[in-house]
């Protein structure tokens, strides 16, 4: 009996794993064969190095919505990064047991809240505050905000798991050589989990540069060259979201060959945390 439940618990593994990636080359085709065409149409330096989007005019270039998603997941990565590794180093090495028991749970309660839900807290309160330093409020700055606050619980929760696994040899190490508390911590155990916290920098990375809804309430979206932080930019994802709606023919295949773009840097980032984690490794 026991040998039964084993061989369907390995056949459901398997079964699992093959719909994961059949679901993977699905999204591919799909994008290659939509986005494809139109890309070879409008011509691939005109799509990506193009610094027009006028549909209606028969000019597709994603320049401004690349440089914004750049410059939008830059900042967030900026503001956002510094708090969130100091907090997981609190978590893991810092923070007592009775107040590890209430914070934790609340930054699991940071991933669990909707991105609409992000995105009506930047229109209330990011917004005006923004406004007050200049423009309209609605801005590339709003933006990177509002994207630090979204990709701290990846950050945090990743980055504090990795510091856990760090063995405890490690830190006791460096206080038998006379190293304190803090320097056993952050010249010690810090610097022997950083693959698990470039693990959560990828994975932050990732949230930011592929969140829509929030970034559309907050960002101004204006399809154009970024010119500075208080002005309106537009996003990849943002820009699919916007005109998905009502976009035919040519100017749909290259909603869809903006997606292949996303697609295609989500998939540059993976590799770049694989190969980061087989550097460690070796």
């Amino acid at each position: 009996m026991q040998q039964i439940r084993e061989r369907l618990f390995r056949r459901l593994i398997i079964l699992c794993t093959w719909a994961s990636l059949v679901a993977v080359g699905l999204i591919c085709l799909f994008l290659l064969l939509s986005g494809l065409p139109a890309l070879m149409e409008i011509g691939p330096l005109r799509f990506l190095l193009g610094t027009e989007w006028r549909p209606l005019a028969g000019l597709y270039g994603i320049l401004p919505m690349i440089m914004g998603s750049i410059w939008v997941t830059a900042g967030a990565m900026a503001m956002g990064l510094p708090v969130g590794l100091l907090t997981a180093v609190f978590l893991a090495r810092f923070c007592p047991e009775w107040l590890h028991r209430i914070l934790s749970p609340m930054v699991g309660l940071l991933a669990a809240i909707p991105s609409v839900v992000y995105g009506f807290f930047g229109i209330a309160v990011l917004v005006p505050a923004v406004r007050q330093i200049g423009g309209h409020g609605s801005s590339m700055f709003t933006a990177m905000l509002l994207l630090a606050i979204m990709i701290l619980p990846t950050v945090i929760s990743v980055s504090e798991a990795a510091l856990r696994a760090v063995p405890d040899s490690y830190y006791e190490g460096a206080l038998a050589l006379g190293a304190t508390h803090e320097r056993s911590v952050f010249f010690t155990v810090l610097p022997a989990a950083r693959s698990g916290v470039l693990a959560g920098v990828v994975l932050g990375v990732g949230r930011a540069i592929g969140e829509t809804m929030a970034v559309v309430m907050v960002a101004g979206n204006q399809p154009r060259m970024p010119k500075g932080l208080l002005a309106g930019v537009r996003t990849l994802t943002a820009n699919i979201v916007l005109e998905m709606g009502y976009a035919v023919d040519l100017h749909r295949g290259a909603l869809i060959a903006t997606g292949l773009v996303l697609f295609i840097f989500i998939l540059l980032l993976n590799q770049l945390l694989a190969s980061i984690t087989r550097k460690e490794e070796r």
